[in-house]
């Protein structure tokens, strides 16, 4: 069984309007709750063996804080692909995982992030957290996906959770 956690960023800072959208950091907010979700992985034993992170500074920074919680160190790749990047767009970079990878991290920026999360959940989702994804993927929340089968042929899975900040606070 594979695993596949789409973390949207954490909360971004609009303090300084000169900054290229691209260069924004994390707000105070943003810094405490890529923590706490780094901290849920950990406790739910959800690690991941690959993360593919936009290369936007936010999403780098949500990154190193959620990875700095964890117990293992997996492969890292900062993908440009992924900023501002379709449901498609980043469904295809999922195509090109490392295919001995079982878990999957993806953290990027909606709405193709939350687009995406809401096109794979298929019919044997949780209630729950399909009622939460199709309310809002907020910022830092995770989406959990599990499945048989290869990266390159994913195209719909089974929502397990959908992790806000908000509810683990």
């Amino acid at each position: 069984m594979k695993q596949l956690l789409l973390l949207r960023h954490a909360k971004s800072s609009w303090d300084d309007p000169d900054l290229d959208d691209f260069d924004r950091p994390l707000a105070e907010r943003g810094l405490k709750a890529a923590r706490l979700i780094g901290r849920e992985l950990a406790a739910r034993d959800w690690l991941p063996d690959q993360a593919l992170v936009s290369s936007a500074l936010r999403t780098r920074d949500t990154w190193r804080l959620v990875a700095a919680e964890l117990p293992v160190h997996p492969r890292v790749a900062f993908a440009q692909p992924l900023y501002e990047a379709s449901a498609a767009d980043i469904l295809d970079q999922i195509h090109k995982a490392d295919p001995s990878s079982l878990c999957l991290v993806v953290v990027g920026h909606s709405p193709g992030l939350e687009d995406l999360a809401k096109q794979l959940a298929g019919p044997r989702s949780e209630a729950k957290a399909r009622k939460r994804l199709e309310e809002k993927l907020p910022t830092a929340a995770l989406a959990r996906f599990v499945f048989e089968g290869e990266w390159s042929a994913l195209f719909s899975a089974r929502l397990t959770h959908c992790l806000r900040p908000k509810d683990l606070s």
